[in-house]
């Protein structure tokens, strides 16, 4: 369980991290449509970069959702850290695993390669470079916060309910 005064300082660099790969994701989402990706593809590709755009769509909007949301929690006159942790439990579940297990699952991560210097995502069918680019680009704040946030995958829920259990 993470100490209260670290709590404060995870969700403002939660928050730091969120921006960032929004500002990237929504650069790329506004740059390039599907004809653009489909330029020069053939016509089978189109619903891998529909299910593409799609999931960075979906994965644009939770993060700007857990940023705002963070930045409320930041701004209150009294730090509540029962809030805060609540916000970075759906930052978890929302962003990171949208992240790392996209619906239409153009891409994935290949664990075997996550500790041998090489990318871990592996591509459904093979991208354009600019599509590649973004989800490479984004993959490392989205392992830092898939790191920084392990507990709030099952342990945070598992300690909610043992104090509910303590009442």
């Amino acid at each position: 369980m993470p100490q209260a005064n670290n709590i404060r300082q995870l969700c403002e660099a939660t928050r730091d991290k969120l921006k960032r790969a929004a500002e990237k994701l929504e650069t790329f989402l506004n740059q390039h449509s599907l004809p653009q990706l489909m330029e020069g593809q053939d016509e089978d590709r189109a619903l891998f970069y529909q299910g593409f755009l799609s999931d960075l769509r979906h994965l644009l909007v939770f993060s700007e959702v857990c940023y705002e949301k963070l930045g409320v929690a930041l701004r209150r006159g009294t730090f509540d850290e029962e809030a805060a942790e609540k916000v970075l439990y759906h930052v978890y579940h929302d962003c990171v695993n949208n992240f790392f297990y996209p619906k239409n699952e153009s891409y994935s991560e290949d664990g075997r390669y996550a500790y041998t210097g090489q990318d871990a995502i592996r591509f459904r069918k093979k991208p354009v470079r600019a599509a590649r680019d973004i989800v490479l680009d984004i993959t490392g704040m989205f392992e830092e916060l898939r790191d920084d946030l392990t507990y709030y995958e099952s342990d945070y829920l598992t300690q909610l309910r043992l104090n509910r259990s303590a009442k």
